[in-house]
């Protein structure tokens, strides 16, 4: 095992802080995805190619896991996130990998998945993969962002 220098930053730490920084609205996210990366839906059976087909899954998944205790809010009380449901609960940070838990909860079905985060050398995102359990979250989860994405295509 390495151990890391206080004062040496690990990539993918670097990586996880900007991830959080695009989660609070204070980063472009195309700012943190290789232009080849690669996105892996725990709806669809094939991996997605590409920054802008990853970015189109990230912004619907952005609309759909704040969780049920957004529905009630404000868009600037969602930027802030402070009354989503969606929390990331754990974390392990390794070389150039990010395993990030989290749960949230779905027309009142508790949903736990898991990001799996792959960076490069200049600390771009080159994969990005999402698992979700129970079944009946990643049904609900599925019903939602086919919803989200048809939205999404309607309005550009």
């Amino acid at each position: 095992m390495t151990k890391l220098s206080d004062t040496e930053p690990v990539l993918i730490e670097e990586v996880y802080e900007k991830w959080h920084q695009v989660l609070r609205g204070e980063l472009e996210i195309d700012e943190i995805l290789h232009e080849d990366c690669i996105f892996w839906s725990p709806v669809l059976f094939h991996p997605q190619h590409g920054r802008d087909l990853t970015k189109m899954y990230l912004s619907a998944a952005s609309l759909v896991f704040p969780g049920d205790d957004s529905q009630k809010t404000s868009e600037n009380e969602k930027k802030n996130s402070s009354t989503s449901s969606f929390r990331y609960t754990k974390r392990v940070l390794d070389g150039k990998h990010a395993v990030l838990e989290f749960e949230t909860s779905i027309d009142g079905l508790h949903v736990n998945g898991v990001d799996i985060i792959t960076c490069d050398d200049d600390g771009l995102i080159v994969e990005f993969k999402v698992m979700i359990r129970p079944r009946q979250a990643l049904e609900k989860v599925r019903e939602q962002m086919m919803h989200m994405i048809e939205s999404l295509d309607q309005s550009s």
